[in-house]
């Protein structure tokens, strides 16, 4: 482990210095991952902006991340066109918009959306003193879903946890 963290490191590629459930209940769960990027805040926020650079395809309602659009501005959506039927999904909401420093949406991603929860999606991005930056995701989760949110948390975790490690990728590439 210690090698592929220092072979990161020597590549320039973003560490993740955490990923974990921090909680769950049958009524919400947290879920957080943080990494240390080289990319500069300005540059994570822009990237944050763009969905269709990082967001892993497959988990959208269209198959195709090209569909997504987020606007980092209070009350802007996070939408995706649905091509094949000229519809639409709202992933999110835009509620709070600092550049550089924060974005943060309201919206129950996936198989949350059919339920009567709230999710909370939290960017935040500090400057590393040494250059570069990290960024970190909390989604927290919680309201009324016809299933135990306990059992929902491990898969939502699980693609919160891809989209996120597409993220820093996409913060590493050049």
């Amino acid at each position: 482990m210690k090698r592929l963290i220092f072979a990161a490191i020597a590549l320039g590629m973003p560490g993740v210095a955490s990923a974990e459930l921090v909680a769950t209940s049958d009524s919400g769960f947290v879920s957080r991952h943080s990494a240390d990027t080289q990319a500069s805040p300005a540059q994570v926020y822009a990237m944050l902006g763009k969905p269709a650079s990082w967001w892993v395809g497959e988990h959208s309602y269209s198959g195709n991340a090209a569909n997504l659009t987020l606007e980092p501005k209070a009350g802007a959506c996070f939408c995706e066109t649905l091509p094949a039927s000229g519809g639409s999904v709202e992933h999110g909401r835009v509620i709070h918009a600092d550049p550089g420093k924060r974005l943060r949406l309201t919206g129950g991603l996936g198989p949350l959306q059919r339920e009567a929860v709230v999710g909370t999606l939290d960017f935040t991005i500090e400057a590393r003193s040494g250059g570069g930056s990290t960024v970190t995701l909390t989604y927290v989760v919680g309201g009324y879903s016809r299933n135990a949110l306990s059992v929902l948390a491990k898969p939502v975790d699980t693609v919160i946890s891809q989209q996120f490690a597409s993220l820093t990728r996409a913060l590493a590439v050049p």
